[in-house]
């Protein structure tokens, strides 16, 4: 329910929200709230995942990302997810999802979520995704220049192209052992 909260009071600021380009950094402000927590206290690892989805939903409607989606008759798709925990956050600190749009490859299209307390990281998520529609995936680079973005990605980190790969190897692992 505390997702369902978020996602409308965010629906319900956007109008007063100017739009962005797409690879500018969204930023939405939040505050820990008990549902949050876990035993210890503090947000639990997976909310971290879930607020994500609140910023990168902020991030899809301020960039015109959605209209693509609608275009295409198209739902957002995460492949993979992966969070990296730097500090805590405690119950009521405030705190702001920064979302960007790191760039593509040919298949998926990659987001950072950076939680920030205090002019701090404390944790990141990163998000690979594609749009899927009825006649198949949006190719990320057609996705691109319906954007006004060049149908090339700048180039993405090594780190990021490695944990892409080590998706793709896990993924040919688990269809393997499915056969």
């Amino acid at each position: 329910m505390n997702l369902w909260f978020r996602l409308l009071l965010m629906l319900l600021r956007r109008p007063w929200r100017k739009p962005v380009s797409a690879f500018d950094t969204t930023v939405v402000r939040m505050r820990v709230w008990p549902l949050d927590l876990d035993f210890n206290r503090h947000v639990t690892n997976g909310r971290y995942f879930t607020l994500a989805d609140v910023g990168r939903m902020d991030y899809v409607l301020r960039s015109g990302a959605f209209r693509v989606a609608l275009r295409h008759r198209a739902l957002p798709i995460v492949g993979d997810v992966w969070g990296k925990f730097r500090r805590e956050l405690k119950l009521f600190e405030a705190f702001e999802v920064h979302s960007r749009l790191l760039g593509w490859d040919d298949k998926w299209s990659f987001m950072e979520h950076r939680f920030v307390k205090g002019g701090r990281v404390v944790g990141v998520v990163i998000m690979r995704g594609l749009l899927r529609g009825p006649k198949g995936n949006v190719l990320p680079g057609e996705f691109a220049a319906e954007l006004s973005l060049p149908e090339q990605s700048p180039p993405l980190p090594a780190w990021l192209s490695d944990w892409s790969a080590s998706c793709d190897q896990l993924s040919v692992q688990l269809r393997d052992e499915e056969q």
